[in-house]
């Protein structure tokens, strides 16, 4: 099975357990409907005791609340998915696009370090069976032609030991490449899971006075954990158009047919094991991407700074009403 159509597989397994979050909606309104009852008492009551109006709009928000709970899978879920996922299939067309590209850019490469080595008569016959065969033609049977011909079959064999070796340890990084994507989007898809189907009671439990931000910790959370995917295609797309880079960059000097390559892959398995270690660090970015909290410690700043302001400009009132009331009285 191909590593797309493991990713292809996560994604059919969070459709299919996603409208297990209905299920939980009946347990959630039970939660939301008495947290409502509880909220809406509080509130009148409050303005009731302090000989205030009643302000209706915020007793507006359980039932707001009620109602995501009743069609979550629709309103809640859909909404996001469908406003996040546009994000995830254009990040994941620039991976294809840059990984198409780097593909094509790596045959080439291999084809005109295979030609640079057929110029270079002391390394044709390592990767050509003719010009091995044409070079054993060539000697004589002389013990030091039998010395030459035996070196000829050790470095031969030892070039291939050598390219196999490259080969698999190459494979391997990529392997790991390739886990390491899939352990995030596997980690990504089961969170997702428990927010979708736990996300009815996290509306409800916000429904209580004293856990509002609740709801607003849930979509935190939500969307910043939907957007590991879109960031480890566009790590993923980085490492792609760098290593494009290299690759063109060797190309241009194999034009040269002075030029010797180097085979040995350095560069490249220096940025699969960045790669690696890359991939761990999407959850941090997700963070950095997404947060909350921000604009109600900003507005809370600006509430206070204005009562402040406010009781400043009152003292100051009043000290001025003062005065202006005691120069009456003394005249």
């Amino acid at each position: 099975m191909e590593w797309n159509n493991l990713h292809e597989l996560l994604r059919s397994l969070y459709d299919e357990m996603l409208p297990l979050s209905a299920d939980m909606a009946t347990v959630a309104k039970g939660i939301a409907g008495l947290g409502a009852l509880f909220y809406v008492a509080l509130k009148v009551w409050q303005a009731l005791s302090r000989a205030e109006p009643i302000d209706v709009f915020p007793l507006l928000r359980p039932f707001a609340i009620g109602l995501c709970i009743m069609f979550f899978p629709t309103i809640v879920l859909g909404t996001i998915n469908a406003v996040l996922s546009p994000v995830v299939k254009g990040t994941n067309a620039i991976l294809e696009n840059q990984v198409l590209d780097l593909n094509k850019l790596q045959q080439q490469k291999d084809l005109l370090e295979r030609e640079a080595m057929l110029r270079n008569p002391e390394t044709a016959y390592l990767v050509s069976d003719d010009e091995f065969d044409k070079k054993l033609d060539e000697l004589g049977w002389s013990p030091s032609d039998l010395a030459t011909m035996s070196g000829m079959y050790l470095d031969r064999q030892a070039y291939k030991i050598e390219k196999a070796i490259k080969e698999w340890f190459r494979n391997l990084l990529e392997i790991l490449f390739q886990a390491s994507a899939l352990v995030i989007d596997t980690i990504r898809t089961f969170f997702l899971i428990v927010l979708s189907i736990l996300g009815p009671i996290a509306f409800a439990i916000s429904v209580w006075d004293g856990f509002q931000s609740t709801l607003t910790q849930w979509l935190t959370r939500y969307i910043s954990v939907y957007l590991w995917l879109p960031i480890a295609d566009m790590f993923s797309s980085m490492l792609a158009k760098i290593q494009s880079l290299i690759i063109e960059r060797d190309i241009d000097m194999l034009a040269d047919p002075t030029f010797i390559p180097d085979t040995s892959n350095t560069v490249y398995i220096i940025f699969m094991i960045i790669g690696i270690v890359g991939y761990f660090t999407v959850p941090t970015v997700a963070g950095w991407v997404i947060q909350a909290g921000g604009a109600g410690n900003f507005m809370r700043n600006v509430n206070q700074t204005a009562s402040k302001t406010g009781n400043i400009a009152g003292a100051g009132t009043g000290a001025v009403a003062g005065n202006i009331g005691g120069r009456l009285m003394n005249k």
